[in-house]
């Protein structure tokens, strides 16, 4: 599968000896491109070899002809590939439905670290709909008829990407151009992320769990519980929504990172 990697290779004057290089996985609907907007730069300056893919279908990898038929054990797939190209195996880091794929990539594979951002949560995706729709039946009713409005497009609309992804201070015109950069997710993928649960007990590797307060996808109560069945510290961050890694504050959650990253012996 010829996948789109983007790569920002350490700074010499603050490499890191020795240290596995990060490899980060998006969410649905996104790409690489999400990470190099700030936290492949940003790890870089901190010294490490920071990597982005772009699952199939998705950014500029090959398969968008195939994507409503790509499934999460096929991102694990090319998770997998792209991880066994490095030099060594990388810390894995997911956002959303690449929380999941991250956290079925450690049942199969050897990893220094993962850490998971606004995470699918360990028990799937059916819990979050049941809470949107609680929360708020309306807007579930709109998305709805959006998602069916705008199925034929090749991009989600801006005010979908608004209303789950971004907090409601985000400038119009960030959301709008973040959004030119979104395609449809996977149907498949999307079925999985409520029926494919991970295993926690079949993971080994040191795990680090992310949320924002102001989440519309997925509740702080989920990212709780997920970082208790892995046993793993947990971090919520004020202010913010889903789209961690884009967010106004997002410096905050890559320097929690690093201090963690800092304090396991990898």
């Amino acid at each position: 599968m010829n996948l789109e990697v983007l790569s920002r290779t350490a700074q010499q004057s603050s490499r890191l000896q020795n240290h596995p290089p990060l490899l980060f996985v998006h969410g649905a609907c996104a790409g690489a491109w999400c990470w190099d907007e700030h936290f492949l730069p940003y790890f870089a300056e901190q010294g490490y070899d920071a990597h982005a893919v772009s699952l199939r279908g998705h950014g500029r990898s090959e398969g968008n002809e195939r994507l409503n038929a790509a499934s999460i054990q096929d991102y694990v797939a090319d998770v997998a590939q792209v991880a066994q190209s490095l030099p060594q195996p990388p810390v894995v880091i997911g956002h959303s439905m690449g929380g999941l794929v991250v956290q079925k990539y450690l049942e199969r594979f050897r990893a220094p670290a993962g850490i998971l951002m606004a995470s699918c949560p360990a028990t799937g995706l059916a819990g979050s709909g049941l809470y949107w729709a609680a929360q708020s039946p309306f807007l579930a009713l709109k998305t709805v008829a959006m998602m069916e409005a705008y199925k034929h497009s090749p991009h989600p609309s801006p005010v979908l990407a608004h209303t789950y992804m971004f907090s409601a201070q985000m400038p119009r015109w960030k959301v709008e151009r973040y959004a030119k950069y979104l395609v449809l997710e996977s149907l498949q993928a999307v079925l999985d992320m409520a029926t494919v649960l991970p295993n926690p007990r079949a993971v080994k590797t040191p795990m680090l769990v992310l949320g924002a307060a102001n989440d519309a996808v997925f509740p702080r109560y989920e990212v709780e519980n997920t970082a208790r069945a892995y046993n793993a510290p947990v971090k919520i961050f004020p202010n913010m929504a889903h789209a961690m890694m884009l967010e106004d504050g997002w410096q905050s959650v890559a320097q929690h990172i690093c201090t963690w990253l800092r304090g396991q012996e990898l």
